[in-house]
């Protein structure tokens, strides 16, 4: 669609939605925010940057140590 073809559909909505009551005003832009979250484009996912929270988290030593026997069949103390 060209440039001067956008404007002039523009203009005719703008018109239009003048001779509209308010809440019919808002009827039409509640509609054009649901057409515009319907058909956004999805943007292609960010590339993981390594390192970038580096710090910000902290594990214990023992993270990786196998699970107690015990803590699987001690139901009490949970």
């Amino acid at each position: 669609m060209s440039s001067s073809t956008t404007q002039s559909l523009i203009e005719s909505a703008i018109a239009q939605l003048e001779k509209l009551p308010p809440q019919q005003q808002q009827q039409v832009l509640d509609y054009i925010e649901f057409l515009a979250q319907k058909y956004i484009e999805p943007q292609p996912p960010q590339p993981r940057i390594p390192g970038l929270h580096r710090g910000k988290v902290w594990m214990s030593e023992d993270f990786n140590d196998p699970i107690p026997s015990d803590y699987w069949s001690d139901t009490k103390s949970r």
